[in-house]
């Protein structure tokens, strides 16, 4: 009775962990947009910042109880680390945000899953087969395709998301070796701390005084900033990450949205078949990688 009970609740499980999937990567949209509004008043050292530290605060005022048991963590340097590349990926992002619509920067980003898969290799010993390669050539291809240095996308303008996408995917495997010892809210507050931190040092050098207005989009840009992580973390425990993975490309669906809605901005057809491409890509990926993975559980 007990393991059919299992399978009958299962669905469910799954289903919820796809809603707030795309929860997350509504959150995620939510958050660039109002970055995007922002960086019309305001610079994008001052734009990060608020990220950062409203989303530190929100962390202090629903994690203060439990601080102290949140902050112990088995690999101080790893999280440090990772933090650091997280800074770095949100400053590239950014930065390119400030330059490109927010579909097309959201494309570029498609390359991250990518990398992650070609990263695994070196550093955590994963094996590729000849499928799992020709599904990373394709999407390499639909990169520059979305990119097409010297036509669409100008050049130096795509190197932003590019940096970001590659700092990215070094993030997504320092988060895989501290998913193995440390709490995800322990690896939330020490990214959020790091930044808030840096940010704080850096940020009186291109300080502009916000207006009301200004204040209540930073508050809101660390309030959905955290929700979407949140979310993102409901997901995977909700559900196996190759059922909600596949739904993270639902962000460019978002992206689009907001763009076309808030800046009148359109993705054009090359775009939008090179992120098609890159998507697919990515998914075939992770269905290879998940089905490998299966094989060698079966054994």
């Amino acid at each position: 009775m007990t393991e059919i009970n299992v399978k009958l609740k299962q669905p469910l499980s799954e289903k919820l962990g796809i809603f707030w999937m795309l929860g997350a990567m509504l959150m995620f949209s939510v958050t660039n947009s109002f970055a995007k509004l922002l960086m019309f008043k305001y610079t994008v050292i001052q734009i990060v910042w608020a990220r950062y530290f409203f989303q530190f605060v929100l962390l202090l005022v629903f994690l203060g109880p439990s601080l102290k048991k949140i902050l112990v963590t088995n690999k101080l340097q790893l999280q440090i680390l990772r933090s650091f590349l997280l800074l770095g990926t949100s400053i590239l992002f950014f930065f390119g945000l400030s330059k490109l619509a927010l579909a097309d920067i959201s494309s570029i980003m498609f390359v991250a899953p990518i990398l992650v898969t070609i990263l695994s290799m070196p550093l955590l010993g994963e094996r590729a087969g000849p499928r799992r390669w020709a599904g990373i050539i394709v999407g390499f291809i639909g990169a520059t395709i979305i990119i097409r240095p010297g036509y669409g996308i100008i050049q130096y303008t795509a190197l932003f998301p590019l940096g970001a996408a590659c700092l990215y995917a070094f993030y997504q495997i320092s988060t895989r070796f501290l998913g193995r010892t440390d709490n995800a809210t322990t690896t939330l507050f020490y990214t959020a701390s790091a930044g808030t931190t840096i940010l704080t040092i850096l940020v009186p050098l291109y300080w502009s005084p916000p207006d009301t207005e200004g204040w209540l989009m930073m508050v809101l840009l660390g309030l959905t900033s955290n929700l979407g992580h949140f979310s993102m973390i409901k997901a995977y425990k909700l559900a196996p990450a190759p059922t909600v993975v596949p739904f993270t490309y639902a962000n460019l669906l978002w992206m689009t949205m907001f763009g076309y809605i808030l800046f009148s901005d359109l993705p054009d057809l090359w775009t939008i078949f090179g992120a098609c491409i890159v998507a697919g890509s990515g998914i075939y990926i992770f269905h290879r990688e998940n089905k490998t993975r299966n094989q060698h559980t079966l054994k």
